[in-house]
C-alpha cells in the first residue's frame, strides 16, 4: 500500500489466524490493507465472521496480528502491557462498543467512569474540576446532571451509550474506533446517535474507524468504506462510489439486503448472490 501523509491510521498486510483445534483454524484476517484519512470517518462492513472486529481489535493494540503492521499517527502498534504506552495509546485513539454495560458498575452512577478517566487522563484536575469536566462532557453528548447521577439501570441504551461516547471523548484522542457502537439500537436512537457522532467529528477534529454490519447506516456518517469478507477485503472506495455503483457481488448482496422503508426480502436472492461470489 503507498504511503499517504493525510493516513492518521495505516494498516498493512494485516494476517490473523485463529487456530480452533489441532486441525480446524480460521483465517481472521487475510492480507487486510487499509488506511483512515485524518478526520474523516472509514466504515469497515461485512457480516458477523467477516473479521471487521478483529481488525478493530488488532489497531487498537487488544489483539495482535500474526503478521503486518499498524501504524496510528505515524507510530507503529504492538501489543503492550506497560503503562505508560496503554495511557499514551489511549490519548491517540478510544473505543466504543456494541454493548456499553461493560464499562458501567451497576452500583455507582455511570458519572463513576468518566471520573476514573479523567483520574488517568487529566491529573491536573482536582475533584471539583473533574466534576466540572463531566458535567461538560455529558452536556456534549446531550445528557444532563441528573443522568449523570443515575445508576446504569435507570438509562436506556441510547442514553448508556451516549455515556460510553462522553468516556472516550473525556481522554482527549485524535481517533475514535466505533466497534458496532448503534448496532443494538432502533432505528430512531441509531439516527440521532449517528447525528451525535458527526457533530462531535466536527466540533473536535476526530476521527472515525466505523465497523458495522450494517449498510444502511454508512451512508450517514462515513467518508470511504471496505467490505470484507471472510478475512479479506472485496471493495473499497468512497461511501457514494461503492454503494451506488457496487462492483462485487457480495456488496451487491448487503445493499439488497439493508432494510428501507417498504423493504421484502426477495426469495433465492441470498443464495444467487453468495453463489456469484464462490
Amino acid at each position: 500500500m503507498n504511503r499517504n501523509a493525510d493516513a492518521i491510521i495505516e494498516v498493512e498486510h494485516l494476517s490473523r489466524t485463529f487456530h480452533l483445534g489441532r486441525k480446524a483454524s480460521v483465517a481472521a484476517l487475510d492480507d487486510v490493507s487499509c488506511e483512515l484519512r485524518e478526520g474523516t470517518c472509514l466504515a469497515v462492513v461485512g457480516e458477523s465472521g467477516s473479521g471487521k472486529s478483529t481488525l478493530a481489535r488488532v489497531i487498537v493494540g487488544l489483539e495482535s496480528a500474526d503478521s503486518g503492521t499498524v501504524r496510528i499517527a505515524g507510530t507503529e502498534v504492538k501489543p503492550t502491557t506497560a503503562r505508560a504506552q496503554l495511557r499514551e495509546r489511549a490519548k491517540l485513539v478510544q473505543m466504543v462498543f456494541q454493548d456499553p454495560q461493560g464499562s458501567l458498575n451497576r452500583s455507582l452512577a455511570v458519572s463513576a467512569t468518566i471520573d476514573e478517566m479523567l483520574r488517568a487522563h487529566r491529573p491536573d484536575l482536582d475533584a471539583r474540576g473533574r466534576r466540572a469536566r463531566v458535567l461538560e462532557l455529558f452536556d456534549e453528548v446531550g445528557l444532563t446532571e441528573r443522568h449523570a447521577d443515575a445508576k446504569p439501570a435507570a438509562l436506556s441504551g441510547g442514553q448508556k451509550q451516549r455515556v460510553a461516547i462522553a468516556r472516550a471523548l473525556a481522554a482527549e484522542p485524535r481517533i475514535i474506533v466505533l466497534d458496532e457502537a448503534v448496532s443494538a439500537l432502533d432505528v430512531s436512537v441509531q439516527a440521532q446517535v449517528l447525528q451525535l457522532l458527526k457533530k462531535l467529528r466536527d466540533e473536535h477534529g476526530l476521527s472515525y474507524l466505523f465497523i458495522t454490519h450494517d449498510l444502511s447506516v454508512v451512508r450517514d456518517i462515513a467518508d470511504d468504506v471496505v467490505v470484507m469478507r471472510k478475512g479479506r477485503i472485496v471493495e473499497r472506495g468512497t461511501v457514494d462510489a461503492v454503494l451506488d455503483a457496487p462492483q462485487d457481488a457480495y456488496t451487491q448482496l448487503l445493499i439488497a439486503s439493508a432494510p428501507r422503508p417498504g423493504w421484502r426480502p426477495r426469495r433465492g436472492m441470498r443464495d444467487a448472490l453468495l453463489g456469484a461470489t464462490g
